[in-house]
């Protein structure tokens, strides 16, 4: 069944469109949940709420790409779940992901004003921009996916010490970049 055949049962308030949604999108949707909470259970309950939240979404709205908009969903979910553990626990890809970045990245009190994160989104999308494919995927897999890193490197038919390199890279011009910008780090 094609996302937009699945949108179309949303519209129809049809049931079956969460089990066909799940069929289609749900490997990505509780992979993104794993690896953020790294519990198998907190993922699933995850992935449960993701289904009810494009329930409650769709219609009004018509995403395309579906697999991104239901992923953005369980990241978003995972990030809020994640944030109410962390104190309890220390452990998923998600920590050591945020823990690279760390570096580059401001402190989150310099972007606790909602125009300052906006501004810090565009100036990320643009960099983003500036990337190879190849690069933007390592990036992406990394820090919007949370793979871990040997994963990345598997996807991308390279060794996990060319990837390690690679996003190494990747985060050192980002770095660059928002001390051009003016981005306290």
């Amino acid at each position: 069944m094609t996302d937009e055949m699945i949108i179309d049962l949303f519209f129809e308030r049809s049931e079956q469109a969460i089990s066909e949604l799940d069929k289609r999108h749900g490997g990505a949707v509780g992979r993104v949940a794993l690896n953020i909470l790294g519990d198998v259970e907190d993922a699933k309950e995850c992935v449960n709420d993701t289904w009810l939240g494009a329930w409650n979404s769709i219609p009004p709205n018509r995403p395309s790409p579906l697999r991104t908009y239901v992923c953005k969903i369980a990241r978003n979910l995972a990030t809020k779940r994640y944030h109410a553990d962390r104190a309890r626990k220390r452990s998923s890809q998600y920590d050591l992901a945020l823990d690279e970045l760390a570096d580059c990245l401001p402190d989150s009190g310099s972007v606790e004003d909602e125009a300052a994160a906006k501004e810090l989104a565009e100036i990320i999308n643009a960099f983003l921009d500036t990337l190879t494919y190849e690069d933007k995927f390592l990036f992406m897999r990394r820090y919007w996916y949370a793979d871990s890193l040997s994963d990345i490197a598997a996807m991308a038919g390279m060794s996990y010490n060319n990837a390690a390199v690679r996003l190494f890279r990747v985060k050192e011009k980002l770095r660059r970049i928002l001390e051009k910008e003016g981005v306290a780090i």
